[in-house]
């Protein structure tokens, strides 16, 4: 058999549990390892040959977390325009993670344990200062004030979705609607 097959069945096989991680303990934090083969279709002891222990998966699944913020980072463009612009595209981005963001909401994965989304939480923070620089954003928040307000208004879009209450295109209007109204700076009155 030839090495690129079996990197590739690898590549495959450990995407699989993977994935199936992060779905499982989206709905049940405590899901057994078990479970976690179950629904990636393989047997124990394949995914013990992956993860030998349960903290090497968590720990996969926050170096997974961390890659797909820096995706979003990208995607969104962080560094480029108006503070506020980016961050609304981050925000929108953001739901892209689907059940990593419960993972990260509910600590499973917590964010500091997530190394390359330094990237993410850099170039966030880059769009915050530059938004309080370039007056997109209202001076009187601090920078981990807009940053909270982002998670916030994420953890609901992001529960929103989760229930299905609401159409996604309707959670996404409402979440880039709440974040741009919370953080715009104040418009100046007409004289």
């Amino acid at each position: 058999m030839s090495t690129d097959l079996v990197g590739g069945t690898r590549g495959r096989t450990r995407r699989a549990i993977l994935d199936a991680a992060v779905r499982t303990l989206a709905r049940d934090t405590g899901a057994s390892l078990a479970q976690i083969a179950d629904a990636a279709d393989v047997g124990r002891t394949t995914l013990h040959r992956y993860f030998p222990e349960r903290g090497d998966l968590l720990a996969a699944v926050a170096d997974e977390a961390g890659t797909r913020l820096t995706e979003v980072a990208a995607r969104a463009r962080l560094h480029e325009g108006p503070g506020l612009d980016a961050i609304l595209r981050a925000c929108q981005e953001c739901l892209q993670l689907g059940d990593l963001l419960t993972l990260l909401f509910t600590d499973v994965v917590p964010l500091d344990s997530c190394e390359p989304a330094d990237g993410f939480t850099t170039a966030l923070d880059g769009a915050c200062a530059r938004g309080l620089a370039d007056g997109s954003l209202d001076p009187r928040l601090t920078p981990g004030w807009v940053q909270g307000t982002v998670w916030a208004a994420l953890y609901l879009a992001w529960s929103e979705l989760r229930a299905a209450t609401t159409p996604p295109h309707d959670v996404v209007g409402q979440l880039l609607l709440t974040v741009g109204k919370a953080l715009a700076a104040p418009q100046a009155a007409p004289h």
